[in-house]
């Protein structure tokens, strides 16, 4: 059985928290995230959940009260966007290094200055190398799935890494559509029980957290995250077809559409790619064979997935919602080193999009599909929807 209601991803987020029931919430608001924890303090005040909700001074009391709490056996949730993100973020290897399963809503928000409350994507890349599962929704459905899928791939003994799930701030969280939500039961039935490895709190088998490790061990844990993170494809992958079976959407690592025969394809990740793929079916009908793909899962990189999609293309756009200042843009860099290790070279443009939650309109995608169709290729960043 599920439910239907009209409700927007960040209401999507909390109640996928409710539903789950976590031991701790520890939560500092900040917009466009503040939703998440409001909404699920009212659950909290009345009785709905069981949940140790940690009101704290900042963001990075959140992180760490979180983090004490994962290392004790807790089950621990919490959200956050841009400048709460970036003021936990000493904290966020840390917890990857512990090995501590948060599972984390980031309503995706630009980092400032100048102040700006609106979407990009800067918050979340600035993390991509703390250690942590990167997941990028495009609605609100996608944002509660995830949520509910993030419990069990975080917590897997093969894995046991913090998980952020992403989506865009306003575009998603505040944006209002029907989701289908299961029903509490069949939530608690699929995430089960935490069953933590060496928690804190078993006095009977003592273990020590925040040990000083010098040159003689480091590299070594540093490495045990490295084969932590190439399980999580496979885990992901069995959770996903197991969550497919109960409620029949499905969630591959990469989304594909109308790629199978394309000879130009965008990439793209989360909200935008909805106008993308208007385009696409706009452009097929006036005969052009384009095709969109957007990535799901960006930490660990799928890059298999991503080149077997993309290797019979004949050209590239890759749109990235956040700038690499002195680099080339981040998805735009994974996707060439992929398929630089495949031995595929494909002509592939580079554009920025959206930066402050700037539209991105079915014509901006266009403009990237039609330098594709003309040939225009050039390995210069260019920019969607900027002002001249």
């Amino acid at each position: 059985m599920s439910r239907k209601d009209i409700t927007s991803g960040n209401w999507a987020v909390a109640e996928a928290m409710r539903q789950i029931n976590p031991d701790v919430v520890a939560a500092y608001p900040i917009t466009p995230s503040t939703d998440i924890p409001m909404r699920f303090s009212e659950f909290v005040a009345d009785g709905l959940v069981d949940t140790n909700l940690v009101t704290v001074e900042s963001e990075h009391s959140a992180i760490s009260a979180c983090l004490a709490a994962s290392v004790s056996g807790a089950r621990v949730m919490t959200a956050s966007s841009a400048n709460g993100v970036a003021l936990m973020h000493e904290i966020f290897p840390i917890a990857a290094s512990y090995r501590a399963p948060i599972v984390f809503g980031l309503v995706n928000r630009s980092l400032g200055a100048p102040i700006n409350i609106h979407c990009d994507h800067s918050d979340s890349m600035a993390e991509r190398d703390s250690g942590w599962i990167h997941i990028y929704c495009e609605d609100g459905q996608e944002v509660y799935d995830t949520m509910i899928m993030g419990v069990r791939i975080a917590e897997h003994k093969d894995v046991l890494l913090p998980v952020f799930v992403c989506q865009d701030g306003f575009i998603t969280s505040h944006c209002f559509e029907p989701v289908e939500f299961m029903e509490d039961d069949e939530v608690q039935a699929f995430i089960g029980e935490r069953d933590p490895l060496f928690p804190l709190l078993d006095i009977d088998n003592p273990v020590a957290y925040g040990s000083l490790a010098l040159t003689d061990y480091y590299f070594e844990i540093k490495r045990q995250q490295v084969e932590a993170m190439k399980h999580v494809e496979r885990v992901y992958k069995e959770v996903a077809q197991e969550f497919a079976k109960k409620t029949g959407r499905d969630y591959p690592v990469v989304d594909t559409y109308r790629t199978d025969d394309a000879d130009h394809i965008i990439v793209i990740m989360s909200s935008a790619a909805g106008a993308a793929k208007d385009t696409v079916d706009s452009l097929r009908e006036r005969g052009h064979k384009v095709g969109c793909m957007r990535i799901r899962l960006f930490r660990p990189f799928p890059a298999a997935a991503i080149v077997d999609a993309l290797k019979d293309a004949r050209s590239i756009a890759v749109l990235d919602r956040a700038a690499s200042l002195g680099a080339p843009a981040p998805l735009f860099t994974e996707i060439k080193g992929a398929l630089y290790d495949a031995g595929i070279h494909i002509p592939t443009n580079t554009y920025v999009y959206g930066l402050g939650g700037r539209d991105f309109f079915p014509h901006n995608a266009e403009e990237a599909f039609m330098d594709l169709i003309n040939n225009k290729m050039s390995p210069e960043e260019r920019y969607l929807g900027l002002r001249e």
